[in-house]
């Protein structure tokens, strides 16, 4: 168990912030890494060329090895949807195909199939949700030889409900179709491992569970799809952009592996640092171990509040770091802004009160929402 990391954010005491799954607070470290940065933004003279490239390098290992990648293997991207969109650019989907999604999925995960779909004729075929919660089963339920692509997340970003992701990637190599993963809920907070699940992308932004910057995201893309199309054609992706003076002598080849599925300008001097900065936190608390200690947080979260009649998945169905409550009248339509009244803070998506805290959490934190849930829900 990881004691509490409060110290290291910003978060005064009598805030009772459990609402990761919105939006991560900042820690003192990446605060200071985006003020360096833009300190030398401020004083340009003071970048070299070699900067353009070294933090971003520093940023693709530093992710690569919370997924078991090799740096070769990550794009950095501005968001889940911009990652999402290389990926179907990037797979076929003949007419008549399925696209597999879930229910309720997260919009980005959503939209590029929608479109592609409709551009070649393929199906899309949405998982309704299981009344026991069991996405997994209803997810392999759906997949067969013709299916050309799954697009799923890890951990449903309504109320945190788990997909076993090796055994429906097992599935999908089975039937020869493409796993695409929105990882954005659930990287940096669960273990993920790409030898297990074998995905052909991953897409994680870093506004989250990532405790990083908006605006900033990695993409895991597989040693197969390393020739495939980018988005943009910019030059920092192209064979010898290094050398700033020889940009004229225009090259066809790219850098290596994913690197061609890079943004524009993805050398920003103050959101790179600030990933960075995050990445290694997570290394250093061990993502195996965050999640034990998450876990322990919304267990007894579920105990506590299952007393003023919440109803959660069980614990073996949805990711350790979520937790979604679901009362018998529903969620009060002004129950969060009268819980952010009394400085605790949750969300509410669909039909479900997610309460998704993180370190920085406390047994005060906890007593607080219990609290104020006793006063309000």
């Amino acid at each position: 168990m990881i004691p509490c990391q409060r110290h290291l954010f910003d978060i005064p005491d009598d805030v009772a912030y459990l609402n990761c799954a919105y939006m991560s607070p900042l820690m003192h470290s990446v605060r200071e890494a985006g003020r360096d940065g833009l300190d030398r933004k401020v004083r340009p003279w003071t970048l070299s060329s070699y900067e353009f490239f070294s933090e971003s390098e520093q940023a693709r290992s530093l992710f690569s090895g919370l997924i078991g990648a090799g740096a070769d293997d990550i794009a950095i991207v501005p968001s889940a949807s911009y990652g999402i969109a290389v990926a179907a650019q990037n797979l076929s989907a003949e007419a008549g195909r399925r696209l597999v999604i879930l229910a309720e999925q997260f919009p980005s995960n959503v939209y590029a199939w929608r479109a592609l779909a409709a551009e070649r004729g393929a199906v899309l075929v949405t998982v309704a949700r299981p009344d026991d919660g069991d996405w997994t089963r209803a997810v392999l339920a759906v997949i067969d030889e013709r299916t050309c692509i799954a697009a799923l997340p890890h951990s449903h970003w309504i109320d945190g409900a788990l997909v076993d992701l090796a055994a429906v990637g097992e599935r999908c190599r089975e039937v020869g179709a493409a796993l695409v993963v929105d990882a954005t809920q659930s990287l940096g907070a669960l273990p993920f491992d790409v030898s297990s699940v074998k995905p052909d992308f991953v897409v994680a932004a870093t506004y989250k569970w990532l405790l990083g910057p908006y605006s900033l995201g990695f993409l895991y893309v597989a040693p197969a799809h390393h020739t495939g199309r980018p988005l943009e054609n910019n030059w920092i992706t192209r064979e010898g952009a290094e050398n700033f003076a020889g940009l004229i002598d225009y090259r066809d080849a790219f850098q290596p592996g994913a690197r061609r599925y890079d943004m524009g300008e993805r050398s920003n001097f103050a959101l790179l640092p600030m990933a960075t900065a995050a990445l290694r936190q997570l290394h250093d608390w061990g993502v195996g171990e965050i999640a034990s200690s998450l876990r322990a947080l919304t267990r007894q979260i579920a105990r506590r509040t299952a007393a003023l009649g919440a109803q959660t998945l069980p614990e073996e169905r949805r990711a350790g770091h979520y937790l979604g409550l679901r009362f018998a009248g529903g969620i009060p339509a002004d129950l969060a802004d009268a819980l952010a009244r009394e400085q605790v803070y949750v969300s509410v998506r669909g039909d479900s009160m997610r309460v998704t805290p993180h370190l920085y959490n406390s047994e005060a934190d906890i007593d607080r929402l219990v609290s104020a849930l006793e006063r309000t829900a």
